[in-house]
């Protein structure tokens, strides 16, 4: 007996490789920006409770500060994104419209004066918001078991929704949360 279908396993595969598409051009950003002193980072982040800090919504998850940053999203990022991605293209890309929105508002609304936020975390706890939400929605073990999977992986990650690091923003990280789970009702087969 198999687990899945030859069809279920293409589209795992396929989101797989689209997923490890995204990574080398966050890199690239990366790059560039500390190559060239582009000083992305201050004019694409979100800077709360500032109108020059709104368009960071959409653009502060292809930002980071740094490769450690970076380097600590992209194996998440890929192994999430591959299974939010691997339940239809359309799902994904309205799932992940909706995360980056509700995690950057989020953190527009409730983040600390006088900051700079950047980073694709507030997707990434949005997609392990949606995987969860999608398993109890759609009542799917497929869904709940990678949930499981990625939280028994980054279980030490899953407290960066609570108030910690100040460093850390945590409010993208639960908007993001949130984010997804309203995303798997919003957008359920």
């Amino acid at each position: 007996m198999r687990f899945g279908t030859e069809t279920f396993y293409a589209a795992v595969g396929r989101a797989f490789v689209a997923m490890c598409a995204v990574v080398p051009v966050l890199f690239a950003i990366e790059a560039l920006d500390y190559w060239l002193h582009l000083g992305l980072d201050p004019r694409g982040g979100i800077i709360p409770r500032s109108v020059y800090g709104l368009d960071g919504i959409v653009f502060s998850p292809l930002l980071h500060d740094g490769f450690d940053h970076l380097y600590g999203n992209s194996v998440p990022l890929i192994l999430l994104g591959t299974f939010v991605l691997a339940a239809g293209s359309r799902r994904f890309i309205w799932s992940t419209a909706f995360i980056m929105l509700v995690s950057g508002l989020g953190v527009w609304i409730t983040g600390p004066p006088n900051t700079v936020v950047v980073g694709a975390s507030g997707v990434i706890f949005g997609y392990f918001g949606l995987l969860l939400a999608r398993g109890i929605v759609e009542r799917t073990w497929w869904n709940l078991g990678v949930v499981v999977l990625v939280g028994l992986l980054y279980w030490w990650q899953l407290f960066g929704i609570l108030p910690s690091d100040p460093h850390v923003s945590w409010q993208g990280h639960l908007f993001g949360f949130l984010g997804g789970a309203v995303a798997a009702i919003l957008f359920r087969r």
